[in-house]
C-alpha cells in the first residue's frame, strides 16, 4: 500500500470494539487494548485507559501487559521442539522425568500411565489450581514460590478423573512440563525460553518475573474492582510487580501487544515471503508440528463448543476453526484467536479483575470475545 495509507477496518471490528468498551465499563477497566493482526503485524489497535492511574500515563503501543494462560503456548511449544529433537516422546509417562508425582494418589491406577500428551491437552486429571488452600491472608505468598512447596503437597492431592478420559483444565500440568524441560536440557525454564523461542523469533520485550529495567517505565499497574461490607465498590492499585512464583510456566508472560502479535506471527507462518523469516520460524519448529497442536485431543465440554487440542483451544466459526488461547492473573484478562487459513488474528487485555461482580464480569469478558472473535470468520 503506498506510504501513510491505512487498511480499511475488517468486518465486524465496530462490533468488536463495541463490545471491548463495554467490557471496560462493566469491570470498571482501567486500561486495555485490542488489536486486529495480520501476518504477524498489528493492522489496527483500540487503546483506551491508562497503564498507571495514579500518574495518568495512557496505556499505548509499549505498555507491557501480563497474559497469564497465553504463557502455555510457550510452554508446548517448548516441549513439541525437544519431541521433534528426538529428546522425548508425547506418550511418555510424565513420572519418567518427574519422578515425584509418583506421590499424588491416583485412585484410576498407576502415576506412570499419566503421559506428557495428557498434560498437554488438560486431559491428565491433575487438579486446576496450583495452591489450593489459598484464604486470602495478606502472610501468604501470591502463589507458591518454591518446587518443594509444591512436591510437599503431592501426597495429600489425588487425580481428578480417569487419565485420557476428558477435559479438565489444569495448571499445575505445566509446571510438571516446565520440570520435563529442565530435566532434559539442564536450563532453567526462563532461561529456555529466552534461548529458544523468543531470541530466535526477535520477542524483545518479553519478560518473566520482574520486570527489566529497560521495560521499567512501561509495565502496567494492574487493578482489582472490590465491593466491601457496606456494597460500595473500590479500584484497588495492585501496583506493577508481583511475584508469580512457580507458576511461570502456565502464567507469567510479561510483554507489550506487539510481541504477542510476533508470536502469532511465527504461529501462522506468517513469513510474509521473507525466505529469512520463513527459515527461523522453521528452526523454531516445523509448520507440521504446530499443524499437529492444533489438531483436537477432546471437547472442552458443557456449554462450550470448543475443542482441545495440545495447548490450544479449536473454536468452531463457520467453516473454519480458530485457534488461541485465553488469560487471566493478578488482574489482568487476556485472549489470543487466530484464522489459520487467513492468519488474521485479534488479541484483547486488560489491567483490571472484577471481583465485586463476577457473573456480570465474565458474561461482558465472553461478549468481547465474541465480537473479536468474528472478525476472524
Amino acid at each position: 500500500m503506498p506510504a501513510g495509507a491505512q487498511a480499511p477496518p475488517p468486518a465486524g471490528w465496530r462490533e468488536a470494539t463495541t463490545a471491548f468498551d463495554a467490557l471496560l465499563r462493566t469491570d470498571s477497566v482501567v486500561g486495555g487494548t485490542l488489536a486486529y493482526v495480520r501476518e504477524g503485524r498489528i493492522q489496527l489497535r483500540h487503546d483506551v485507559g491508562h497503564q498507571d492511574r495514579a500518574r495518568q500515563v495512557p496505556l499505548g503501543e509499549r505498555s507491557v501487559m501480563h497474559w497469564g494462560s497465553v504463557t502455555k503456548t510457550l510452554t508446548a511449544v517448548a516441549i513439541l521442539q525437544l519431541r521433534d529433537q528426538g529428546l522425548l516422546s508425547l506418550d511418555d509417562p510424565v513420572t519418567r522425568w518427574v519422578p515425584e508425582l509418583r506421590q499424588v494418589h491416583n485412585p484410576f491406577g498407576s502415576m506412570d500411565a499419566i503421559t506428557l500428551r495428557m498434560l498437554l491437552s488438560h486431559s491428565s486429571g491433575f487438579q486446576n489450581p496450583t495452591w489450593p488452600y489459598r484464604k486470602y491472608v495478606d502472610w501468604e505468598p501470591f502463589e507458591p514460590t518454591r518446587w518443594e512447596q509444591l512436591v510437599s503437597m503431592m501426597p495429600y492431592q489425588e487425580i481428578r478423573f480417569a487419565p485420557g478420559s476428558r477435559y479438565g483444565y489444569s495448571n499445575p500440568a505445566f509446571i510438571y512440563l516446565a520440570r520435563v524441560i529442565e530435566a532434559i536440557t539442564g536450563d532453567p525454564y526462563q532461561s529456555y525460553i529466552y534461548k529458544n523461542l523468543w531470541i530466535p523469533l526477535g520477542l524483545e520485550r518479553s519478560s518473566f518475573g520482574a520486570t527489566p529495567w529497560r521495560l521499567r517505565p512501561h509495565r502496567s499497574s494492574n487493578f482489582t474492582l472490590v465491593r466491601d461490607s457496606s456494597g460500595v465498590e473500590h479500584l484497588v492499585d495492585n501496583g506493577p510487580e508481583f511475584d508469580p512464583g512457580i507458576t511461570i510456566p502456565n502464567g507469567g508472560w510479561n510483554a507489550p501487544v506487539s510481541d504477542l502479535a510476533g508470536w502469532v506471527g511465527f504461529l501462522t507462518g506468517a513469513a510474509g515471503g521473507n525466505a529469512a523469516r520463513g527459515a527461523r520460524f522453521e528452526s523454531v519448529l516445523r509448520p507440521s508440528s504446530l499443524a499437529e497442536m492444533w489438531r483436537a485431543v477432546v471437547p472442552v465440554g458443557g456449554a462450550s463448543p470448543e475443542q482441545m487440542g495440545l495447548s490450544f483451544f479449536l473454536r468452531p466459526a463457520g467453516r473454519v476453526t480458530l485457534v488461541g488461547h485465553t488469560g487471566e492473573q493478578a488482574g489482568f484478562r487476556s485472549f489470543v484467536y487466530w484464522n489459520p487459513e487467513t492468519r488474521a488474528a485479534v488479541i484483547g487485555v486488560v489491567n483490571t479483575t472484577n471481583d465485586a461482580r463476577p457473573e456480570e464480569s465474565g458474561r461482558a469478558f465472553t461478549a468481547a470475545l465474541e465480537a473479536a472473535v468474528g472478525v476472524l470468520r
